[in-house]
């Protein structure tokens, strides 16, 4: 459950120097950080069990998807605009849940407040996807799909944990480490956000009239390249 937030933070890593190199604005290097601090916090949290080092795991997660909702709500406007009204509400709502939650203490709250994050992200998405630019349906839905896959691992992983954990003592070492299910959770999410930020950053220098190309490197892991405008 410790060595599998990597992918939330290698990943990120490289998007985030392939996006200073390119010129990119810095809200997509902001979003791939706070997808690195997301994964972070969660290592430190499963390596410790300690409170102080879940709340470095559950907190970014807020902030992080403020950020994404800036992005993609932000990728039909002008270069170098800034929307003071949504920057004003994401930060509100980013410190409301911080001292909620950390007066509460109550993880449903901390769910709820994420998930509403999620919603505001997959319907702009889907919007997107559907009416903006239909080719990058694939894109976008195989984001939402594996982040929708770890969701789902995620709450089986919490429903028959005890079932689970009985099974995988009789199971050979090497399968009970792959039917760790909070792993995949981990696993899948952060694959789902990444490919989630490439979709966004695409969206994004389409509108700018940059011409961006999805490699993939070591034809497996997925990475954007953006091309400046053609000079006319």
């Amino acid at each position: 459950n410790t060595v599998s937030n990597l992918i939330f933070i290698l990943p990120p890593i490289y998007g985030a120097i392939q996006t200073y190199k390119d010129g990119l604005e810095k809200r997509y290097l902001a979003a791939y950080l706070c997808l690195t601090a997301v994964g972070l916090g969660s290592w430190c949290f499963h390596m410790t069990l300690k409170y102080e080092m879940q709340l470095l795991d559950e907190l970014p997660m807020i902030y992080s998807c403020c950020v994404f909702v800036y992005c993609l709500y932000e990728c039909f406007k002008y270069k170098n605009t800034v929307n003071y009204p949504l920057l004003f509400l994401l930060i509100t709502y980013s410190f409301v849940v911080s001292i909620v939650y950390l007066n509460l203490k109550e993880p449903v709250f901390h769910q709820i407040m994420y998930g509403t994050l999620v919603s505001i992200i997959v319907l702009r998405s889907v919007y997107i996807v559907l009416w903006v630019y239909p080719w990058l349906r694939g894109l976008g839905y195989t984001s939402l799909t594996v982040f929708l896959m770890g969701f789902f691992l995620w709450n089986v992983d919490n429903i028959f944990c005890d079932k689970l954990r009985a099974l995988r003592e009789k199971m050979p070492p090497v399968v009970g480490a792959v039917t760790q299910f909070h792993a995949w959770w981990h696993i899948l999410t952060g694959l789902g956000s990444y490919l989630h930020i490439l979709l966004s950053l695409y969206t994004r220098t389409l509108f700018l009239k940059h011409r961006p190309k999805v490699k993939f490197v070591f034809g497996i892991w997925p990475v954007l390249l953006v091309e400046p405008p053609k000079k006319l």
